[in-house]
């Protein structure tokens, strides 16, 4: 059963994560949208041949658009936003505390920030963040 947590508490854990990122980060963070739903939706976002999420389990959080690393002098030019998904439902079903939510909020924050400066799945788990 998930943890019981209003949208507008789910939305304060996601600006206190937020804030306590590094301003050095948050600067590089131009033309990125945050988005909060219930649950990742394959027929929405990625997914793969089998149509089950990227990693075949619970998806936390997803990070759609061009990292800074495979991005050329003129890829920006009249972009739309990369975007930052944040899956509350599926959050709140692996956390039975507060804590544990602002805790997985952040790491999935952090997680999917840094799939936007160029870090893959890989690095991220063997970091600790995956």
């Amino acid at each position: 059963m998930p943890f019981p947590m209003s949208d507008d508490e789910f939305q304060e854990c996601v600006e206190r994560a937020l804030a306590r990122m590094p301003r050095s980060v948050m600067k590089n963070l131009e033309n990125v949208a945050i988005f909060i739903e219930d649950r990742y939706s394959p027929e929405i976002h990625e997914y793969d041949d089998a149509g089950s999420p990227q990693d075949g389990g619970l998806v936390l959080g997803l990070y759609e658009g061009t990292p800074l690393t495979e991005r050329t002098w003129d890829s920006d030019a009249g972009a739309l936003p990369d975007r930052i998904f944040l899956y509350q439902g599926s959050i709140l079903e692996i956390c039975e505390s507060v804590e544990q939510v602002e805790r997985e909020v952040a790491i999935t924050i952090v997680h999917e920030i840094a799939h936007h400066f160029g870090i893959d799945d890989d690095l991220l788990h063997e970091l600790g963040w995956g």
